[in-house]
């Protein structure tokens, strides 16, 4: 039992690994595309500010472990674990092999919810739909913490890119109808100059806002899968130096130290490692971007991610940045924005959830079937 418990915490880093490259293009696809960056650096400036962020704060983390499967109606077990962390992980091979920007956060949410349906013998109360405490920030559930931001960060995303595209041109054309020095600021030159630094900034606010809500879904993972074996007996007989591995006790459902610093480094190497493929359809397939409209879309899609971490909300990063570079395409031009492009990856969205639960949903059976399960 140690054994297998080991294996899917080993396999919960390997997700947190691809997770890091897969997610790569969301924090620095526009500097990328801006020229503002060149591909290593802005990689380097992402792996940084992903580990920085991964080391603050586990909101989402509680969520993952304590908020979507219902461990009264099933056992949390390192079977069901491992075929969530397995079904996530193709979902977000294939979609990684084609350059889909879909989301790694609703894979894995969508193979846990599988996972968790075939271990329950198809039983829907193995999943906690709703569940409101006193506060609603603390409310638990799919629907408080996966559906309703699920819907709404894309939108919000969509909203702050046009509209702080808005803002900054209202900024310049303030410029240009003022005299003297303030007028020259207003030159296209001055213009991409100012907003090239500027992005470098939202580059790396968008680096740690992804690591921050990012890293921590694996960190909910694997403190989902100590807490199952603890209360199956796996860990009754630990050796001395494995001893760490004990869930911490609290009320708070506090996330052990060593899994936050383990998820951090393993995440910042994932993203040190690029994802070259999805970065070319995020920054330069949907719209063309300058340094003003990078600077859009980094800073309004991280206050989006950094939002949503506050209130333990696992949203996807894939698609508040999509939604932005879209809503700062709009901005500047309805008409440019590839649409072909975009309903692929509308297609990607739709369709992770449903795709990663049924590989988990198969796999699970597949175990069962085998007699390990």
């Amino acid at each position: 039992m140690l054994t297998l418990v080991l294996v899917v915490v080993a396999t919960a880093l390997i997700f947190e690994f691809i997770n890091g490259f897969h997610d790569t293009a969301n924090s620095i696809a526009a500097s990328v595309a801006t020229k503002v960056l060149s591909p290593g650096q802005a990689v380097g400036v992402a792996a940084v500010t992903n580990l920085l962020g991964a080391l603050t704060g586990t909101a989402v983390a509680a969520t993952i472990a304590t908020g979507i499967i219902n461990t009264h109606v099933v056992e949390a077990t390192s079977q069901l674990v491992l075929c969530a962390l397995l079904g996530a992980i193709v979902w977000n091979l294939v979609t990684w092999w084609f350059g889909l920007p879909s989301s790694s956060s609703h894979a894995l949410i969508g193979s846990l919810c599988g996972a968790a349906f075939a271990a329950s013998h198809n039983n829907w109360n193995a999943l906690i739909w709703v569940q409101t405490a006193a506060d609603w920030t603390k409310s638990k559930g799919l629907v408080w913490k996966v559906i309703v931001p699920m819907v709404t960060s894309p939108v919000v995303g969509f909203l702050l890119g046009l509209t702080l595209m808005v803002l900054l041109w209202s900024l310049i054309y303030g410029l240009e109808r003022s005299g003297g020095a303030l007028r020259r600021l207003a030159r296209p030159r001055w213009i991409n100059a100012l907003f090239g630094k500027l992005q470098i900034v939202s580059a790396a606010y968008m680096g740690y806002a992804h690591g921050h809500n990012d890293a921590q879904k694996t960190m909910g993972v694997i403190a989902l899968t100590l807490v199952g074996a603890q209360a199956s007996g796996a860990l009754d007989d630990l050796p001395s130096w494995l001893a760490f591995m004990h869930p911490a006790a609290s009320a708070d459902n506090a996330v052990a130290t060593w899994i936050v610093v383990t998820c951090a480094l393993v995440m910042a190497a994932g993203t040190a490692s690029g994802g070259w493929r999805i970065i070319k359809t995020l920054g330069h397939k949907m719209v063309k971007l300058h340094p003003l409209d990078g600077f859009a879309v980094d800073t309004s899609s991280a206050t989006v991610l950094m939002a949503a971490a506050h209130f333990g909300m696992p949203v996807s990063t894939t698609h508040t940045v999509s939604t932005a570079i879209m809503g700062v395409g709009f901005a500047k031009n309805p008409r440019r924005l590839k649409l072909g492009t975009i309903e692929r990856i509308v297609w990607a969205w739709i369709l992770t959830i449903p795709t990663s639960g049924m590989v988990a949903y198969g796999l699970y059976q597949l175990l069962r079937a085998a007699g390990w399960a």
